[in-house]
């Protein structure tokens, strides 16, 4: 199961909207993290009262996940601007940044494609039958399911880490590793999300709390 502009921003201090949408980076550090804890625990829900096919849980579950994956948008792009560096270590931000961007937008194709099967399957059975056939589709699993979405979470941890050692006003030395604590959780199981997404919210807050 299972896109991320820049202006000059400068060094120090608080930082003002990243530009896209009027969002904050801050709000957005916030909303990310949030919608995907939600959707790890709607998920859990769903799948304790053995409803989680087509139907609420389901549909529920996948709007928050995409609105998630979309929040982290602002979130990849602000920790670009606000890194305030040049030369090599520029560079290094925005292959960070727009590796976090792809996988975003892979995931978020990836949690469309499930809102829509969920809508036209009648049950779990007709369910993994479309996402057999999806899935079929040459160059779909690299691009949407094992690959690409990757980056995602690879583009998140490098950021955080770069900005770790390039603004420690911002983010503080301790948040790659929650942010990889984040990843690993996510990855051992979805059930523990929620607990995953708890870990890169903190590893975020300090941003949040800058804006």
């Amino acid at each position: 199961m299972t896109t991320m502009r820049m202006t000059t921003e400068r060094q120090g201090g608080t930082a003002g909207t990243d530009g896209t949408a009027g969002v904050t980076v801050g709000a957005a550090c916030l909303a990310g993290p949030a919608l995907m804890a939600g959707y790890g625990a709607v998920r859990l829900v769903g799948r304790a009262v053995g409803d989680y096919g087509p139907g609420v849980w389901w549909t529920t579950a996948h709007l928050l996940f995409l609105a998630g994956v979309l929040a982290f948008v602002p979130v990849f792009l602000g920790l670009r601007r606000l890194a305030g560096v040049r030369g090599g270590r520029r560079v290094a931000v925005e292959v960070a940044a727009w590796a976090g961007l792809a996988g975003a937008a892979a995931v978020a194709v990836q949690a469309v494609i499930d809102l829509a099967v969920g809508f036209v399957a009648a049950d779990k059975h007709a369910m993994g039958e479309i996402f057999e056939r999806v899935q079929d589709v040459p160059g779909v699993m690299p691009l949407v399911y094992t690959v690409v979405p990757m980056l995602f979470w690879f583009g998140l941890l490098g950021l955080v880490t770069l900005l770790a050692f390039f603004r420690r006003d911002l983010v503080r030395a301790w948040a790659p590793v929650a942010v990889l604590a984040g990843v690993v959780l996510a990855a051992v199981s979805l059930d523990l999300l929620p607990v995953g997404a708890l870990c890169i919210g903190l590893a975020l807050l300090p941003v949040r709390r800058s804006q």
